[in-house]
Parts: C-alpha cells; sequence; structure tokens
C-alpha cells in the first residue's frame, strides 16, 4: 500500500525523522530546562521507533527503558531538584554558535557520504551490494539469548557486568546521601 508514492515504513520513517529533528532542535534551543528534558524524551521515544522500523526490538526495548525509562527520568528529577537552574533566565545560543554550525555541517557531510555511498537509493535498484558484508541468518538468531547468556557466564562478561552493577549501586547510594536533607546539629 502506498501513499502520496511512498510505502507505510517510508512515511512512518519520515514522520519519525521529522518528530526527532523537531525535537532536537527544542531541546537545543528551548531556555526552560524542563521542557528541554521533555522534548529529549520524545526525541528519544523517535529513536526506539526507527529501531522497530529496522526490526531491532532488543535495541528498541532497550531504548525505551534505559533512556526513556531511567536516564530522562533522572535528567528530569536533577533539574527539578535545582530549582535555581528553572528560573535561570540565560540565552538560548551562545558564543560558540559558528564552530557548533561548521561541526554540524561536518557531520552531516560524513553521514550524507555514508548513506549515498553505501545505500541504494531504491529497494528496486541495481547497485552492487560490494560494500556491504552479507550477514548469515544463523549469526542473527538467537543473538539476544546469546548475549544474555555471555552476561553471565563465567568464561564471558560476568566479572564487568557484576563491576559495573556495584558501580551503578555506589552512585545510587551517594546520589541518596547527596539528596538526604540535612538536618541542622542541636547543641545539648
Amino acid at each position: 500500500m502506498t501513499i502520496f508514492g511512498l510505502t507505510i515504513e517510508q512515511l512512518i520513517f519520515m514522520i519519525l525523522a521529522i518528530l526527532i529533528l523537531a525535537t532536537g532542535v527544542v531541546v537545543v534551543t528551548n531556555r526552560n530546562l524542563f521542557h528541554a528534558a521533555l522534548a529529549m524524551m520524545a526525541s528519544f521515544f523517535g529513536v526506539a521507533g526507527i529501531y522497530v522500523l529496522l526490526e531491532a526490538g532488543y535495541l528498541a526495548a532497550a531504548q525505551l527503558l534505559v533512556y526513556i525509562g531511567a536516564i530522562s527520568i533522572l535528567v528530569i528529577f536533577a533539574i527539578m531538584m535545582t530549582r535555581r537552574l528553572m528560573q535561570a533566565r540565560e540565552t538560548a545560543f551562545n558564543s560558540q554558535w559558528v564552530m557548533g554550525l561548521i561541526a554540524a555541517v561536518l557531520a552531516m557531510g560524513g553521514i550524507s557520504y555514508v548513506i549515498l555511498d553505501y545505500w541504494p537509493a531504491l529497494p528496486d535498484a541495481n547497485v552492487p551490494l560490494a560494500h556491504r558484508t552479507p550477514v548469515d541468518d544463523a549469526v542473527l538468531q538467537d543473538s539476544v539469548v546469546a548475549l544474555g547468556e555471555s552476561f553471565v557466564s563465567a568464561e564471558a562478561y560476568v566479572l564487568p557486568f557484576e563491576v559495573a552493577s556495584i558501580l551503578l549501586l555506589a552512585a545510587l547510594i551517594g546520589a541518596i546521601l547527596i539528596a538526604w536533607p540535612q538536618q541542622p546539629e542541636e547543641n545539648a
């Protein structure tokens, strides 16, 4: 089924791309940090939608759980706990906008080069896939299961996985201690 000459997948991709770009602009130009954080959550949601279109369900779920469910909420709590920043009326643009523009143009040029060089313009195009490395279907099958098993296997990544969990626990305890309200000491 096509709408305006585009397939449903292409139309959904364009909608998600517009959502990501628009909310990204809101993130970097909005003066209110809370509204910028909400726009960042919407941008992360759009990226999760792109992962769904790419049939990468694990990455989409990780995007939703980690970035929207944890990182964005952490950023919003940090903004709300520092009320001083919520009331600051600073300019949305800084003095380094020229360097930022140059970096953005160079990044867009690199991305455009990769897309135009490695990806055929149309699905029906007879472009040789010389740049692509074929991936065997057996590699893609059960990849999430293999990743999970490697996290708990003594021969693989169990030690780095446990060290990361202890580090995150220490950061959580430190954040609770910093945010804990201090009571003035009374002289007895």
